[in-house]
C-alpha cells in the first residue's frame, strides 16, 4: 500500500517539528503536507540534493514548510 503525502512528510520532519505539526487540524496538516510536495517540485537545489540523498531532500523541503509555517 503507497504511503499518503501526509505521512511522508511527517516522516521527512524531525520529532519535534512533527510533533508541532500533529498538534494542527487536519486540514492544516493536509495543507502543510501540499506546500512540502509543491517544495520539493520547484525548488532546483533541492533536485540536486535529491539526487545525493532523496531522504535529505525531503527532510530539507519540510523543515522549510514548517518554518515558514511556525516561525
Amino acid at each position: 500500500m503507497p504511503i499518503d503525502t501526509l505521512e511522508r512528510f511527517l516522516a521527512a520532519l524531525s520529532p519535534h517539528d512533527r510533533e508541532r505539526v500533529q498538534q494542527q487540524p487536519h486540514d492544516e496538516q493536509e495543507r502543510l503536507a501540499a506546500a512540502w510536495e509543491e517544495e520539493l517540485r520547484v525548488d532546483t537545489d533541492l533536485d540536486t540534493l535529491s539526487e545525493l540523498s532523496p531522504a535529505a531532500a525531503e527532510s530539507e523541503a519540510a523543515k522549510r514548510v514548517v518554518e515558514g509555517r511556525f516561525e
